[in-house]
């Protein structure tokens, strides 16, 4: 068997219990049925505080840089955030500009956002894409994007949700394979 698969999860949301992630549960959840992974969650309303007081990344808490150093050495990222005003938090694009613009060169990255209607779901392509495309990451062909409507109780709580998040893994797999993770052949094919 081969190793496990170094997984990075970042949340953008500021608050907890949150859309956001439950939808980064849920997306884990369906990658931990198909591969042996290892999964470190950074979530962004924990280490704002911290964050926020940084101009430079020797002026970060040591926790926070090796969160950084965890999001520069994953083997794969889920990136999920709260849309806020048609984009991401500034806290959160803070959060990568610490990131070594060569550090994710070929690392694939799984987006991921929630809002409060459909009409958000652009922001996977309008903001988020080009963000991981500065850093040369591989950006999965499909992003998840969860409605308000499609949650209930901070849960997913809609069947097509669940599916699209079934069809973001089932497509990411093949594309992780290189990564030496245990990827059994039906699955990939």
């Amino acid at each position: 068997m081969s190793k496990k698969l170094n997984v990075v999860a970042v949340t953008g949301s500021l608050q907890r219990p949150s859309r956001t992630l439950a939808l980064t549960e849920a997306i884990l959840a369906q990658l931990t049925e198909h591969i042996p992974v290892e999964i470190r969650l950074i979530e962004l309303g924990e280490i704002g505080p911290s964050l926020a007081g940084a101009l430079r990344r020797d002026q970060l808490p040591v926790s926070v840089a090796e969160d950084i150093r965890a999001i520069e050495t994953a083997d794969l990222l889920v990136v999920a955030t709260p849309v806020y005003r048609a984009s991401f938090t500034g806290l959160f694009k803070h959060l990568f500009d610490f990131v070594h613009h060569e550090a994710l060169t070929n690392v694939p990255v799984l987006l991921a956002a929630t809002g409060g209607s459909d009409r958000h779901a652009l922001v996977i392509d309008h903001q988020l894409r080009p963000l991981f495309s500065f850093f040369q990451a591989l950006t999965l062909p499909v992003g998840v994007y969860g409605a308000e409507r499609e949650f209930s109780d901070y849960r997913i709580a809609d069947d097509a949700l669940r599916a699209r998040i079934a069809l973001a893994v089932k497509r990411a797999l093949p594309l992780l394979s290189h990564r030496d993770a245990a990827i059994p052949a039906a699955v990939a094919a």
